[in-house]
């Protein structure tokens, strides 16, 4: 069974730093892309940031690019997201999701089948 499991979430000041964690089990790590997303409430979900679980190649949203750094260690099946120098904007639930490799074409508008629950991120102004 394909697990995603977000972690790290809280309460942080504009201007502070968080790191989100994805820890994967179900599949085999290197064989999926893993995508970080957020939904604000009121607001569509967007992609935010992917890794390509073999190549490591990355993409982002503009609105994070310089400020989030989306990283992975296989070894633990975890991917990890940095938010620096955050904005009350960056205010949202995110959620990290999975992807077969056959199946992604990288890029926000990449879609995925797993899903973790979410965990949410606030940033005070």
């Amino acid at each position: 069974e394909v697990q995603l499991v977000e972690s790290g979430g809280g309460l942080v000041q504009a201007g502070g730093s968080l790191r989100l964690s994805c820890a994967a089990s179900g599949f085999i790590f290197g064989d999926y892309a893993i995508g970080w997303f957020r939904q604000a409430p009121g607001k569509e979900r967007e992609g935010v940031s992917g890794i390509h679980g073999s190549d490591g190649s990355t993409y982002y949203a503009d609105s994070v690019k310089g400020r989030f750094t989306i990283s992975s260690d296989n070894a633990k099946s975890t991917v990890y997201l940095q938010m620096n120098s955050l904005k009350p904007e960056d205010t949202a639930v995110y959620y990290c999701a999975a992807v077969w490799l056959g199946l992604y074409y990288g890029g926000i508008y990449q879609e995925y089948d797993y899903w973790g629950q979410g965990t949410q991120v606030t940033v005070s102004s």
